[in-house]
This record gives structure tokens, C-alpha cells and sequence, in this order.
């Protein structure tokens, strides 16, 4: 009877934290979206979740086939999280870092930071190409 017991409020503990990390991701992501001009409510309906993200790291919409694939979820995740950084102005290691391993804290960082989001239009084009200018002619 004791272990039953314990095993319940185990249960309810990690019930507990689950939902406070359910709600922590609700509320970051309710605030990048409408940060990127999307409806916050888009976050509570799944699948659209992941497409209007794809779509706000600057990624095709057709990846949400790809979240479907093993391993290869893992892939497009990273780069759906660099892209996102990225559009946020933010850069390639905080994509990896903060937004796909430690997520919690960086949808935070994005949601309530000073982040501003730039959309892959609006997003400086670096060129790493030197620029060649002609000699000047001398008379």
C-alpha cells in the first residue's frame, strides 16, 4: 500500500513540473510569435505550431514533412533554431545552444529580450567576396 502511495506522488510531482515547463514554453513561444507578427494562438494548435515557426526562422513550410523522419527531425530542428536565432539577430551558437539544447531559456531570452525580429528579407546580406574596384585611370 506504501508504494502505491509513493509511486502517486511521484507521479504527481513530475505531473507538476511538466506542466510548469509546458507553460514556460507556451508563454516564450505566444511572445516570439507576435514579436515575428504571427497570432499568438497559433502556438496552441499543433502541427501549424511548427509550421508558422518554420516559417518565422525562414525556412520552406514544406520541412514540417521532414519533422516526421527520424534522425532527420534532429537535423532540420538545429537548423529551424539557427535560422530562428538568426532572424532574431542573434547568432549561429545561440541557435544551437540556447534554442535547441537549452530551449526554456532561450525562447525566454527571444520572447522577453531586447531581441528584435528582422525577417529573412529585411536581414543584412554579408558578403565575404571582396569587392574589386577598378584602378584609377591616370592621365
Amino acid at each position: 500500500m506504501q508504494q502505491t502511495a509513493a509511486n502517486s506522488s511521484f507521479f504527481i510531482v513530475f505531473l507538476v513540473i511538466e506542466l510548469v515547463i509546458l507553460a514556460v514554453y507556451l508563454v516564450a513561444f505566444w511572445k516570439i510569435f507576435t514579436k515575428a507578427g504571427r497570432p499568438g494562438w497559433a502556438i496552441l494548435i499543433p502541427f501549424y505550431n511548427a509550421y508558422v515557426l518554420l516559417k518565422i526562422s525562414g525556412k520552406p513550410g514544406w520541412w514540417l514533412i521532414l519533422y516526421l523522419i527520424p534522425l532527420v527531425n534532429l537535423v532540420i530542428s538545429i537548423l529551424a533554431s539557427i535560422g530562428l536565432a538568426r532572424n532574431f539577430g542573434r547568432s549561429d551558437t545561440f541557435g544551437v545552444v540556447m534554442l535547441w539544447l537549452f530551449g526554456a531559456i532561450g525562447y525566454l531570452m527571444l520572447g522577453y529580450g531586447n531581441s528584435k525580429y528582422m525577417s529573412s528579407s529585411t536581414l543584412p546580406v554579408v558578403n565575404s567576396a571582396p569587392q574589386l574596384q577598378p584602378a584609377p585611370v591616370q592621365q
